[in-house]
């Protein structure tokens, strides 16, 4: 709960080496009133110097990767999962590829870089190494291939550097282990390396370019120096020289190249597109942005791009960072001139060198291992953070007046905690909303209420909901708050027309404020636009935490009504959605849920109910219901109370998100969980061990969870299927619905 108010925006885009170390320093470190916001492409960033080894085998995927999630959320941040696509330094803004642009007072960019494919098919035919993320997948894809070959695979790698040949030992030594152990002696592996030098390595003492050059060759890898590639075609490789190299993977591990959309920035580029930046980091041309890791470029300093030097300006990033929000001098960093290098070759063998020292040995690779298992433990295992009296200066000392928050210290209650005129008509000036022929007075006019034309024939159906926020992003839990409270409109089988929102946001400055309305509103009404229905006003307040719901209406014929209690015996149960939303985010909370969990459970939750439940009365279903609040077994007992039927549930067939038993487990579960199993008195769980996890997460409340259906058994095999290819992937039949004379207070659901 933030306990002082907002009043500026420092923005982190991407999460490099240079910002996680950052985050990790706000973390123990926090400077009150400031607000971190991190736009990330990967929640989880690769950490460069354990990829080789990630590809070897010799480590796994959370070995080798820092999850933004936890770390963001311990330094009291916000991350949105997002890409960049612009920025605008005038309005102060960023903009990214699905959420209205993000405005910061302050900007940091660590985005890294990629490879320079401006050689002729090089987008087209070869696996770029970075960003890393794309590589992971495609390099999955082509190790598939080439154990499913019945042909001689020829794998070539483009570039000279560390990064081409500790990749090219990597991908030999992992292919190699891999066809042995599937006896695959048929599979014929040869390996190629092209670069433009004349030499490997440049860069790196006479020893280690021919100590490397032994092993390369002593590896059967076939060298091709001075050799600049000029066009790439499937399959073939040309060099300016006229030479053709026939390949049938190809891996382009070039030189760093920067994103084309920063030449529309205003920001000062070098000749390469990299941001200039002084010996601080900040932006020669622009005070408030800095930047750092591969994508900067220092002035008084230039360094090879290397995560060993973008892990070195993470503190004095920090500091300079603080000191601009706070209006103090910055200070300069310099960075040494020579780094340690310590480069695998596939088998737990390193080779290191400085300057013009050089060892080697599988002692090195151990050595290698130890530093980078203690540089990902950090980001692990975060101390505790220092206390409000070690904290940095607050900015209020600096540059922030009373006048600037436009608060009074003593906030009124009762209409005097209504969002100030100037926040809400800003705001509602932003969004964009389509027009309705059916709204006469709407959101876009300063009116008492809205007045909407009614439905001949039809009866009203409406329903309110509204609840904190559980997700730091306003915008995706605006997605989710809409579509949560749609839902009880399509479980009744009706059409919603109109919305009225329900806002509390946290005390903050007056622009803080206003660009959170119109983050958290502008998902909301994207998701209310979809289904065609109209937010027409609202009312919003002040509050410690960031609160949203909505009352929405809707209409439908009477006799076409659906109602929870009809289910018949005989019927088939069909759940459409996961389970396991309640456990993640108390998991989120306590810093024990990987972020690639949480995001698996957001893409769910942002997933209408409407497509599901047309395809569920079309199969003619008998009863209907949204599993929310009160978990599948609530829910379920609900559809079943007012019959005199019973069900049958299969617990291996019932769907969860990933994380969610893992957690449960451990015995991480929502707030809610002891209340909803207040009805285990109906559940005859004699059939099942003890401890059964699956069990305890049907109790597990759910936010935007899926819908529950009781499906006639002739139409259940026809519906699961269309339900799954709309996009309900882990659609699933979990049980039926049978007959009984048993009343209420007797067991109503059996487990098998």
């Amino acid at each position: 709960m933030q306990s002082t108010p907002i009043v500026k925006d420092l923005v982190l885009v991407g999460g490099g080496h240079s910002h996680v170390e950052v985050i990790r320093r706000f973390a123990m470190r926090p400077l009150p009133g400031v607000r971190l916001t991190v736009v990330a492409r990967d929640v989880h960033t690769t950490y460069s110097g354990m990829l080789p080894g990630l590809v070897a085998g010799h480590y796994s995927f959370d070995d080798t990767h820092i999850d933004l999630g936890p770390l963001v959320h311990r330094a009291g941040g916000r991350l949105y999962h997002d890409n960049a696509i612009a920025i605008d330094p005038e309005a102060k803004t960023v903009s990214c590829l699905n959420r209205p642009p993000i405005s910061y007072d302050l900007l940091s960019l660590d985005i890294g870089s990629s490879q320079d494919t401006s050689v002729q098919g090089a987008a087209e035919f070869a696996i770029q190494v970075k960003p890393v993320s794309n590589f992971t997948l495609r390099w999955a894809e082509a190790e598939k291939r080439i154990l499913a070959s019945t042909t001689p695979q020829r794998v070539g790698f483009v570039g000279g550097g560390a990064g081409s040949i500790e990749l090219l030992f990597a991908i030999r030594h992992r292919l190699l282990k891999l066809t042995a152990y599937a006896n695959r002696k048929d599979i014929k592996l040869s390996f190629q390396l092209i670069t433009a030098s004349d030499r490997l390595l440049p860069g790196y003492n006479k020893r280690v370019q021919k100590k490397f050059e032994q092993l390369l060759r002593s590896a059967g890898v076939e060298l091709n120096l001075c050799e600049r590639v000029v066009k790439v075609q499937e399959g073939l490789v040309v060099s300016e020289s006229g030479k053709s190299i026939d390949l049938d993977h190809l891996f382009w591990v070039t030189e760093a190249s920067a994103p084309a959309w920063l030449n529309e920035t205003g920001l000062k580029l070098n000749a390469n597109g990299f941001i200039l930046v002084r010996d601080t980091l900040q932006s020669v041309s622009h005070p408030n942005i800095f930047a750092s890791g591969d994508i900067a470029a220092v002035v008084e300093y230039p360094r090879p791009k290397s995560g060993v030097f973008a892990v070195r300006q993470g503190p004095p990033l920090k500091e300079n960072l603080c000191r601009s929000i706070t209006g103090q001098p910055l200070r300069s960093f310099k960075p040494q001139r020579q780094s340690l290098s310590l480069i695998s070759i596939g088998d737990r063998y390193a080779i290191g060198s400085r300057g013009p020292f050089t060892l080697g040995g599988r002692w090195v690779w151990r050595w290698k291992d130890w530093i980078d298992r203690r540089f990902m433990k950090k980001y692990r295992e975060l101390p505790e953070m220092l206390s409000a009296a070690t904290t940095e200066t607050p900015i209020y000392s600096a540059d922030i007046t009373q006048h600037d928050l436009q608060t009074d210290p003593m906030r009124c209650g009762g209409c005097g905690s209504k969002i100030g005129d100037n926040v809400l008509r800003a705001a509602l000036g932003t969004l964009k909303q389509r027009s309705y022929n059916d709204v006469i007075i709407g959101l876009d006019e300063p009116d008492d209420a809205a007045v909407i034309k009614s439905k001949p024939g039809t009866v009203l159906v409406q329903t309110v909901d509204s609840f904190r926020a559980f997700i730091d992003d306003p915008y995706v839990f605006g997605q989710i708050s809409a579509n949560h409270c749609l839902s009880d409109i399509f479980a009744m089988g009706a059409t919603p027309q109109t919305a009225l929102a329900i806002v509390t946001l946290p005390l903050a400055s007056p622009k803080v404020m206003r660009n959170d309305l119109v983050q958290l509103m502008s998902g909301a009404i994207e998701v209310f636009d979809a289904v065609d229905t109209a937010v027409v006003g609202g009312h919003t307040n002040e509050g410690q935490e960031l609160a949203l719901g909505f009352a929405v209406n809707g209409y439908i014929d009477y006799e076409l009504l659906k109602r929870k209690g009809g289910a018949q015996a005989g019927d088939r149960l069909i759940l459409t959605k996961p389970l396991g939303t309640g456990v993640l985010f108390a998991g989120a909370m306590r810093g024990r849920a990987q972020s690639r969990w949480i995001e698996a459970a957001l893409h769910a939750m942002r997933q209408s109910n409407a497509p599901a439940a047309q395809c569920i009365r079309e199969h003619a279903s008998n009863a209907l219901t949204d599993v929310t609040g009160f978990g599948l077994f609530g829910h379920l007992l609900e559809m079943l109370r007012s019959t005199n039927n019973t069900a049958t549930v299969a617990l291996d067939r019932v769907a969860l998100f990933d994380g969610a038993r893992s957690l449960a487990d451990e015995g991480i579960l929502s707030s809610l969980q002891s209340t909803n199993l207040e009805i285990e008195g109906s559940i005859d769980a004699s059939s099942i061990e003890q401890d059964n996890s699956i069990y305890s997460l049907c109790f597990d409340p759910q936010t935007s969870g899926g819908l529950l259906a009781a499906v006639p058994e002739p139409n259940a095999e026809a519906c699961v299927s269309k339900l799954r290819e709309l996009g309900y992937a882990q659609t699933a039949d979990i049980g039926s619905v049978n007959h009984s004379s048993n009343t209420p207070s007797e067991m109503i659901i059996m487990l098998s």
